[in-house]
């Protein structure tokens, strides 16, 4: 950094930043979303309820070259009863240790077993045990888009790094 203009930006996005992802839990969800919730009188929607998830997974579409289905990541399946629609691309390219942030939320989100132990892992019972929403992992991945573009957008606009 060879100007104090350029050191006065890395200065605001490292503020920015820390915003943004230490206060992941809190920041608004991401408003450009679109939750379908389908109402239903199925028995395992009222044991369960609407925002218990198991596994979340991206829609299928087909790729018109080719005809083979490919995730569609505009579009997550929450559960049987929610989908998340509209999610733009660009939220995927915050890397996390390799992986969209997105996609780590969609991972840890869940109700997994390890096979070594046996216990398992329920993300619901955090939702409700210790956060008192059930809706928790639903909200999770909205504002980790939120901040997913936020990120983005201060990163890209940082000036060029010149280190000799």
């Amino acid at each position: 950094m060879k100007r104090f203009a350029d050191f006065a930006a890395f200065s605001k996005a490292g503020r920015d930043l820390a915003h943004w992802h230490l206060n992941y839990e809190t920041v608004a969800c991401y408003p450009g979303a679109q939750v379908d919730e389908i109402a239903t009188t199925s028995l395992h929607y009222f044991e369960n309820g609407p925002y218990r998830v198991e596994k979340m997974k991206f829609a299928k579409t087909r790729d018109p070259e080719t005809n083979k289905s490919i995730n569609d990541k505009t579009t997550v399946i929450y559960n049987d009863y929610v989908t998340i629609r509209d999610i733009p691309l660009e939220a995927y390219d915050y890397i996390v240790n390799g992986k969209p942030a997105l996609e780590w939320v969609m991972e840890r989100q869940s109700v997994k077993t390890d096979p070594d132990s046996g216990i398992q892992n329920d993300a619901n019972l955090w939702a409700t045990e210790t956060m008192g929403n059930p809706k928790y992992p639903l909200e999770l991945f909205l504002r980790v888009i939120n901040v997913s573009l936020e990120t983005m957008k201060i990163v890209n606009c940082l000036p060029k790094l010149e280190i000799n």
